[in-house]
């Protein structure tokens, strides 16, 4: 155990680590987002500050943590690859694999997002915040994959053994800036990576996707902060835009989301991992309400919830929140369980699956 929280310490002091400084050449320079040798977030006045780095490693590794990890099963509804190709191909679908990893079937050609089916979110097989379920479908048994959207480079959204086994069987993955340089160490070849900046925009097939903001940073070690971009995403497929935030702690970006692009038919917001430590990352579930009403959108589906501890919260808090807060606002909430289809734009009813589970 304080082998796994010294692990958890390291990763999250990342939030407070000094970034690199001084003059450089970078084939990045030119990117608004990026100074002083690495990338920045947008200037947000209102950004709350973070704790001191040495609270956060001492919280890790003595706080209490009661109700972080479940005791009853989560509920996981198995994928099949005839089940996969049963579902409509005019439509768009979206099914949680976990945490914020989720595949998608757009309109016939399947996609994944920040897909993690590892047990662990870390850089060791044997020690870190392990799964609290299994995925809905393996690794191994998933179709063919048209493209990959990676929103950053941490372990819990950029997962190396999984972009290994996607590097030759993936179609194309778009990533923000510098970021290819992490898959093309897993595998990827260099002609299968599309880099993009914020508000920059590429397709596959018949899907458009396009880099948007968000507030949060980047680090695979504690040596390399911010030396790759983090974003948001748009994903427009038909008629149909569906929009999925990454991490990010609240800021006006997400309202230039929704002028720019005038609503979404669906919303996946982060919702998890939040903590009054590090409050400029992560969105608390009030956050998560304000981010959704800001892009405009119809349905908000949460994530980054229900499969990893990485904070301090109870396990089932950001889903109790955040429905309560939905229910008042009488917003469209979707809480699927792992592995449940989802199709954008068909009614469903909505069930708290967590509701009653320790």
């Amino acid at each position: 155990m304080i082998a796994t929280r010294l692990l958890l310490a390291a990763a999250l002091v990342l939030v407070t680590a000094c970034g690199n400084s001084g003059a450089c050449e970078s084939p990045y320079a030119a990117s608004p987002q990026f100074k002083d040798c690495g990338f920045v977030n947008a200037p947000n006045p209102d950004a709350k500050p973070t704790a001191n780095a040495a609270r956060i490693w001492w919280r890790f590794l003595f706080g209490a943590k009661p109700d972080a990890v479940p005791v009853d099963a989560i509920p996981v509804r198995p994928l099949d690859t005839a089940q996969l190709e049963a579902l409509d191909p005019q439509a768009n679908h979206v099914m949680r694999i976990g945490h914020a990893s989720t595949l998608l079937k757009l309109r016939g050609k399947f996609w994944l997002i920040d897909p993690m089916f590892s047990e662990r979110a870390s850089p060791f097989g044997f020690m870190g915040p392990k799964r609290f379920h299994a995925p809905p479908i393996a690794l191994q048994q998933l179709p063919a994959i048209d493209g990959v959207i990676i929103s950053h480079d941490h372990y819990d959204h950029l997962d190396a053994p999984t972009i290994e086994y996607l590097a030759q069987r993936a179609q194309r993955f778009f990533v923000p800036l510098a970021v290819g340089q992490r898959l093309r160490s897993m595998g990827v070849p260099a002609d299968r990576i599309t880099e993009l900046d914020w508000w920059q925009s590429a397709r596959q097939g018949e899907v458009q996707v396009t880099a948007t903001p968000s507030q949060h940073f980047s680090g695979r070690t504690l040596s390399d902060r911010s030396e790759t971009l983090w974003a948001s995403w748009v994903i427009q497929s038909g008629p149909q835009r569906i929009f999925y935030s990454g991490d990010s702690g609240y800021s006006s970006g997400f309202r230039k989301i929704g002028e720019r692009f005038d609503g979404f038919d669906l919303a996946m917001i982060e919702n998890g991992q939040y903590d009054e430590w590090w409050p400029s990352v992560h969105m608390t579930p009030e956050e998560d309400i304000q981010a959704f009403e800001d892009v405009r959108a119809k349905v908000l589906l949460p994530v980054h919830n229900s499969t990893f501890d990485l904070a301090f919260h109870t396990w089932h808090a950001p889903l109790d929140r955040i429905a309560d807060l939905a229910a008042a606002k009488k917003i469209d909430l979707a809480t699927p369980e792992i592995g449940e289809v989802v199709t954008v734009g068909q009614p469903r009813t909505n069930v708290r699956w967590w509701a009653g589970l320790k």
